[in-house]
């Protein structure tokens, strides 16, 4: 009993240890999750700012899948990358220490040993970390490989059916996902190896740690005590590198997935873009003017506009015509602001700009895409995307502008009815009209960007839209690039672009007595004789 009574304020010191360390650890986990969510979310911001500043030429260029996974999945693998690494090294750099100072104490052969051991695991770890890098790397791009072909895939699908070679892509997907298989297995295996390597050291270790121990108690040179316990703790002065082993492979996508978020954020974005101040709005004695600008897509060495130069007043209709690939929709993305001249001169209304990448300009223009977004939620919030304050009734109003009403009065839940991912699906007619709706909601954005916008409509679609869209013209400055030529018909200038130059320019008029560039592209179209 005497004894037993003896083991009580030690075993009360130990509970008491335990507990202590348990509440560490939690408060440090605590901490360090705080920090990953909030170090994420705030790289998430930063990079949707990015990408809203560098505009759909950056997409275009990435690709929309990779875009989509980085700023979603590829965000959630960089808090838990964070999480996880952070907690790891804070573990390896403590942890280690304070046992082998107190093994030391204990024995100080099995101190040396253990000294001795920790170099040759670090160093085989680094050897097999950059294998696993390598590895990792290629997984990661054939991961945004694939992200890509999904969503073309999915985006195409229609269209793939309709030509009867649906089954032709799905080898195409199959061969990509075959191909990001193979490259997770090489670095599963790099892992498995490297998990190997550590255990085989460390197991090794121990075991002559062990020895020696053994030779002491035997030899009479040692206590139980100071034996048991510095066998007992050499694992634990392991098992924080074995941690950080295990996690740093199993994390690796994540700190590809931050390097490749970095590499998007340290992309030059345009300066200076308060400048313009002499245009808070677009009304009917304003100017716009462009003078021998070029702009090139960043990485390229050609301009993808060459020396172009024209000159807008007020309330005009603009069309913007070409083959594809000649330029136009790099001309709406330089009127946008998001791409900037690498020469020339711009002015609006008589003061000169880097750029229209400026904040004022950018108030004032809607833009209307190929395939405008539609954000989850209900109709109404999509409507409201420019004037997210808007009463019910001017949304109303603005999609029976639209031609929207009758299509939503079909719908049991009306304007709340929920559309973007994964919800209701929205035919390309319906998103453009929604779109539209936009545009009718804001009465103050006077300039209108239109890129191609019924390029993927058909024939009749396009003529219920075309309805719906002229009406929206008056009073408004409008740039309507698009390769459907009968939509010169509602323009009161052209812009003829070819191999990204400005060929000719003039009333649809003075372009058909030309009997140029105008001329041949409308022959074209109509299928006649050159």
């Amino acid at each position: 009993m005497k004894a037993l009574a003896w083991l009580y304020w030690p075993m009360f010191f130990f509970f008491l240890a335990l507990l202590g360390r348990h509440l560490i650890e939690w408060g440090k986990n605590h901490i360090l999750d705080h920090y990953a969510s909030r170090a994420s979310a705030e790289l998430r911001d930063k990079l949707l700012t990015k990408l809203f500043h560098l505009g759909p030429s950056l997409v275009a260029k990435q690709g929309t899948g990779n875009m989509v996974t980085m700023a979603l999945e590829g965000i959630d693998q960089v808090e838990n990358y964070l999480t996880l690494i952070l907690n790891k090294m804070l573990n390896m750099m403590v942890i280690p220490i304070i046992l082998l100072v107190y093994i030391f104490t204990l024995d100080v052969r099995s101190g040396i040993t253990l000294m001795v051991v920790v170099p040759i695991v670090i160093m085989f770890m680094i050897i097999l970390g950059f294998a696993a890098r390598d590895k990792a790397d290629q997984q990661y791009a054939g991961y945004q490989q694939l992200a890509n072909h999904f969503v073309d895939a999915l985006r195409g699908l229609a269209t793939l059916k309709l030509l009867g070679i649906s089954d032709t892509y799905a080898e195409n997907v199959y061969q990509v996902s075959e191909s990001y298989r193979k490259q997770t297995m090489n670095v599963l295996r790099i892992a498995v190896l490297s998990t190997f390597a550590l255990d085989f050291f460390t197991t090794l270790s121990i075991a002559v740690v062990a020895v020696f121990l053994g030779l002491a108690l035997l030899n009479g040179q040692m206590t139980l005590f100071p034996a048991l316990a510095t066998l007992i703790l050499a694992p634990e002065f392991f098992l924080p590198l074995r941690d950080f082993s295990n996690d740093y492979h199993a994390t690796l996508n994540g700190k590809n997935a931050m390097k490749a978020v970095l590499a998007i954020l340290e992309m030059p974005q345009p300066q200076q873009r308060h400048l313009l101040t002499a245009a808070p709005t677009w009304n009917a004695d304003s100017e716009l003017s462009f003078s021998a600008v070029n702009v090139s897509y960043p990485g390229s060495n050609e301009a993808d506009l060459n020396q172009v130069s024209f000159s807008v007043h007020g309330y005009r209709k603009i069309g913007i015509i070409g083959e594809s690939g000649s330029g136009k929709s790099t001309l709406i993305n330089t009127l946008g602001g998001f791409l900037q001249p690498n020469q020339g001169e711009i002015q609006v209304n008589g003061q000169k700009v880097p750029h229209l990448s400026q904040t004022q300009w950018q108030q004032n223009f809607a833009y209307l895409p190929q395939k405008p977004y539609l954000f989850h939620g209900s109709i109404a919030t999509n409507i409201a995307f420019y004037q997210p304050q808007a009463s019910m009734a001017a949304i109303k109003q603005a999609a029976a502008q639209a031609g929207l009403s009758q299509w939503v009065a079909t719908l049991p839940q009306g304007f709340e009815t929920i559309i973007g991912e994964g919800s209701r699906a929205v035919s390309g007619g319906q998103g453009q009209r929604i779109a539209l709706a936009r545009a009718f909601l804001d009465r103050q954005r006077r300039i209108l960007l239109f890129d191609e916008p019924t390029a993927h409509l058909d024939i009749e679609t396009e003529a219920a839209l075309k309805e719906t869209m002229v009406p929206l013209f008056d009073q408004h400055l409008v740039f309507f690039a698009t390769h459907r030529l009968h939509w010169m018909q509602q323009m009161d200038y052209v812009l003829v672009i070819e191999r990204g130059r400005l060929v000719e320019q003039g009333t649809p008029a003075q372009l058909r007595a030309k009997n140029g560039d105008y001329v041949r592209l409308m022959k074209q179209t109509r299928g006649e004789q050159l």
